[in-house]
């Protein structure tokens, strides 16, 4: 089977696919919206569906199985239909695949293997599907948010430049939009992502959390996360810094103004005497 994960925008509103597919279930922000091929029958008609299965995240990431790279696009512009967000130039921007494949001569003391191209397993599971469909999709969305990092960065670096040069002098506005990026960053890590949730099937049974685990190790997952969580309190402190320096060379120029409106008062006032 091939897994192909597409992280296409911040987040995906899943209640109003489900709606329009008619599954009568409201969804929550931790479980994905799973696609069968009945209803993707429904989606691509005229289309064999036969075998092949869609996992929708509300963070933003569709992972397909076995679908070709049209089927992905077709795919995709239904999904635009309902995030706007979604740039259809840039589709596949954040990009990743992987297989699974059965192997019967694997010994059952160890049933599973995996690389960072493919997972073999001794019999297949329906959980398999979703094991990986998860991992790889917060993988893929995680790898969004590390580029969107970069950004941030990029725009603070210029801010530390400006101040070196003893040239800062930053709008509020400026400011707020700046702490809104850094503050929608950590939201989309924590929040959405869910790095540190594990799927509700890892419960069910020991092997499908000993490979969940196992993946999601080998993904870097909770290593990257931590990174990222790291960098985003270094652009906290940073942030509350140029606010301490603004706020502070804002009050420093209105207390010289009120100053220079005194003095013209004064010199207003002497002139009057002297007439």
């Amino acid at each position: 089977m091939k897994f192909k994960a597409y992280s296409v925008a911040n987040e995906i509103d899943l209640n109003k696919i489900a709606l329009d597919c008619g599954i009568p279930k409201k969804y929550t922000w931790e479980e994905p919206l799973i696609l069968t091929p009945i209803i993707l029958d429904t989606i691509f008609s005229g289309l064999n569906m036969k075998d092949k299965k869609v996992f929708v995240f509300s963070f933003g990431t569709f992972v397909t199985i076995d679908f070709t790279f049209d089927e992905d696009n077709r795919l995709l512009q239904y999904l635009k239909g309902f995030e706007k967000e979604i740039d259809l130039k840039k589709w596949t921007q954040y990009f990743d695949e992987y297989e699974l494949k059965v192997d019967l001569g694997l010994d059952e003391d160890k049933p599973f293997s995996f690389t960072d191209e493919e997972l073999v397993v001794a019999r297949f599971e329906t959980a398999y599907q979703e094991i990986v469909a998860t991992v790889i999709a917060k993988s893929v969305a995680l790898e969004r948010v590390e580029e969107n990092m970069k950004n941030i960065l990029d725009r603070i670096e210029s801010m530390v430049e400006r101040l070196e040069k003893g040239r800062f002098r930053l709008s509020d506005r400026k400011l707020a939009k700046t702490i809104a990026q850094v503050v929608r960053h950590e939201y989309s890590t924590i929040a959405y992502i869910m790095i540190l949730d594990r799927p509700d099937l890892t419960w069910e049974s020991y092997l499908n959390s000993d490979l969940y685990d196992q993946m999601a190790e080998f993904f870097e997952l909770s290593d990257r996360y931590e990174i990222m969580k790291k960098k985003t309190d270094i652009l906290n402190n940073i942030i509350d810094g140029f606010a301490t320096i603004s706020h502070s060379m804002r009050g420093t120029f209105i207390e010289w103004l009120i100053v220079i409106l005194i003095v013209a008062e004064v010199v207003l006032m002497f002139l009057d005497l002297i007439r």
